[in-house]
């Protein structure tokens, strides 16, 4: 039997992932070429600086600063820098010159991943991403194949682990969101700079990824209604936990019929969301990330395990270098991205759900017959109602609603804000993920 060549493969980035990729591929190249029937030749490594501390403990002879010559000659390019430029340019320079490139840069594929697409569909060459979401989780191989038979309905998902990570400690111990984010960036949960995070902004370039995928459109990262846990107060996670709630910051993409033309749309957000504790995403813990896929003939089914860490997403990682090897090998085509549908992406005020309101207002008659009539004006009716009332005769309102649009339930909020029975509307919440 023939031996097969070399694959030259060429690294871009040695941070924490890309440090673990290029370990991994030394330490277990044997076992490696066993799978794909080829060696693995690790040509170099791409960096900013040669002199930076590493994760890994690699030749120094692979380290060098011109990536452009780096790419030139390779088979396969594995970006995992970070950030639009100069991945982006360098992405395509690779798909260019033939190469196949896997990526673990969401940013970059929420962003300009038609472009990258397109150019790799032009030259016939592999483009693979599962890192991108979810760390070491298998969810864009899922959704890219096993589900492209199926109708996929709806994604409910914890995809950003620091934000879980805060969450969850907040539910834990009762921390202020100031002292679970102090705690996450001690243990190396967050960086120094954690808007990307608590912003949602992470969560919703993810989303992105996930609902173009499933639904197969594009859904730019623009459309995606977003919204941080910056607000997220230790009060209202005590209060949900009294209701048999969990505080989780959900990214949720679904088909929907929009009501004015009765076509197709489908919905991307966002946002801070009541869970209920029986459902499975309640039990999702620490940094931990977990994606809960609805699809039509399949079922629910539930993805879960580490959202991030070094050597848990080199392990996503590598799995899309084997399978890119492996057609190197064998040949054939490699898989494309679907067909896409022209499918509109509709405003979150289209969407169905329910919203736990708390509210703070005197304990005194007529009160709470003025607080039903606004919920009677706007079309949405209560479905449970918590009253405390503190020594200074102040009554905190916690208002569980039924199901309603968006868009009656905001109308709702904001006239509750404006009615001088309610002395102020001191959280709202969305409940998502019924069991």
């Amino acid at each position: 039997m023939i031996e097969y060549r070399s694959i030259r493969v060429a690294l871009l980035g040695a941070g924490s992932v890309g440090s673990q990729v290029a370990r991994l591929l030394l330490e277990h190249g044997d076992e490696l070429a066993a799978r794909i029937g080829a060696r693995i030749e690790l040509v170099g490594i791409a960096v900013r600086n040669l002199d930076a501390r590493r994760d890994a403990d690699l030749p120094r002879e692979l380290y060098t600063t011109d990536a452009e010559q780096l790419i030139l000659g390779a088979d396969i390019v594995i970006e995992l820098m970070g950030g639009i430029e100069p991945a982006r340019t360098l992405v395509l320079q690779a798909i260019a010159s033939g190469a196949d490139v896997v990526t673990g840069n969401k940013a970059l594929v929420a962003a300009h991943g038609t472009e990258l697409f397109t150019a790799a569909e032009q030259v016939g060459a592999q483009l693979s991403y599962e890192a991108a979401v979810a760390g070491a989780i298998p969810i864009i191989r899922p959704l890219r194949e096993s589900l492209a038979g199926d109708r996929v309905e709806r994604i409910l998902g914890i995809v950003n682990g620091t934000t879980n990570f805060i969450l969850d400690r907040m539910d834990q111990t009762g921390a202020s969101l100031e002292d679970a984010l102090a705690t996450a960036t001690e243990l190396g949960y967050a960086e120094a700079d954690p808007t990307a995070d608590i912003g949602g902004y992470d969560a919703a370039q993810k989303a992105t990824i996930l609902a173009s995928l499933a639904f197969h459109t594009r859904v730019p990262v623009e459309a995606v209604h977003r919204e941080g846990i910056t607000g997220v107060t230790a009060a209202q996670v005590e209060s949900a936990r009294r209701s048999g709630f969990v505080v989780k910051l959900l990214a949720i993409a679904e088909r929907l019929r929009d009501p004015d033309t009765g076509s197709e749309g489908v919905s991307v957000r966002v946002y801070p969301a009541l869970v209920p504790r029986e459902h499975p995403l309640a039990a999702v813990h620490g940094a931990n990330n977990a994606v809960f896929v609805e699809a039509a003939a399949a079922g629910p089914l539930m993805f879960y395990g580490a959202g991030a860490g070094g050597v848990q997403t080199a392990s996503a990682v590598l799995g899309d270098l084997v399978a890119i090897a492996r057609r190197h090998v064998i040949g054939g085509p490699g898989t494309s991205e679907s067909t896409h549908s022209d499918v509109a992406v509709l405003p979150i005020g289209q969407i169905a759900t329910r919203y736990s309101i708390m509210l703070e207002a005197t304990d005194e008659p007529g009160v709470l017959a003025a607080i039903a009539h606004v919920f009677a004006e706007h079309g949405v009716s209560v479905e449970q109602l918590q009253q405390t009332v503190d020594e200074s005769g102040k009554a905190t309102l916690v208002i569980g609603t039924h199901e309603a649009k968006e868009q009656a339930l905001a109308d709702t909020v904001a006239a509750l804000a404006e009615s001088p029975v309610v002395a102020s509307v001191a959280s709202v919440l969305r409940v998502e993920g019924a069991v």
